[in-house]
């Protein structure tokens, strides 16, 4: 019987899930941290990731120690500590800042179909990776990432495509991240064998 199922996520031990959503076949890496997020059908994350406020896509590799919709603080305020907004930690009398929270709850991250974020990489809130996209491990991603395009550095920039525009325009398209498992089956031999242009020419 296969470890992934279409009916519960996989969740390795010791993670911690709040408010988040997971499609079809998804596993979450040990250790990891998931919070007001949703998971596309297809995605995991390796162990030790940190994912906050953030929409996942189908078929998203994340690796290992990955931080996507990374937290601020209040930079222009007096002071940056989260006594400000994580108050009723110091004081009885004090709650938290309801109001700083939804603010960060808001700036969503989104992570594209059949991306692959390397390892200790980090995408900053609000930021879109594009369907197919690259980010190389260690990365610090602060601009949206177009689809089939391969970043990496801090901050992030562009090292290459990794389709052609043609390619990249023709595989969004086909869109094959919206087949059901059955078909994925039918199609196995094809991905394993075939590259990206003879895949397309064969299911187009």
């Amino acid at each position: 019987m296969p470890r992934l199922r279409e009916d519960q996520p996989f969740i390795h031990p010791d993670c911690q899930i709040t408010n988040s959503q997971f499609g079809e076949y998804v596993e979450i890496g040990a250790g990891s941290r998931v919070a007001n997020s949703v998971w596309g059908d297809y995605s995991y994350c390796d162990r030790t990731c940190d994912i906050a406020n953030a929409e996942i896509g189908k078929f998203a590799n994340i690796a290992s120690f990955t931080r996507i919709g990374a937290t601020d603080h209040p930079m222009e305020k007096a002071s940056l500590h989260h006594f400000l907004y994580r108050s009723a930690s110091y004081w009885d009398d004090e709650e938290d800042d309801a109001d700083w929270f939804a603010h960060r709850a808001s700036r969503t991250a989104r992570i594209g179909h059949d991306t692959w974020i390397g390892h200790g990489a980090m995408i900053k809130p609000e930021i879109t990776i594009g369907h197919g996209a690259v980010v190389a491990a260690g990365a610090v991603v602060t601009k949206d990432v177009a689809p089939f395009t391969i970043v990496g550095g801090v901050t992030a920039t562009e090292i290459r495509r990794r389709f052609s525009v043609d390619v990249a325009d023709r595989m969004m398209a086909l869109a094959w991240w919206d087949w059901d498992n059955a078909h994925l089956r039918r199609a196995l031999p094809d991905f394993r064998a075939l590259d990206a242009e003879a895949f397309l020419e064969k299911y187009e």
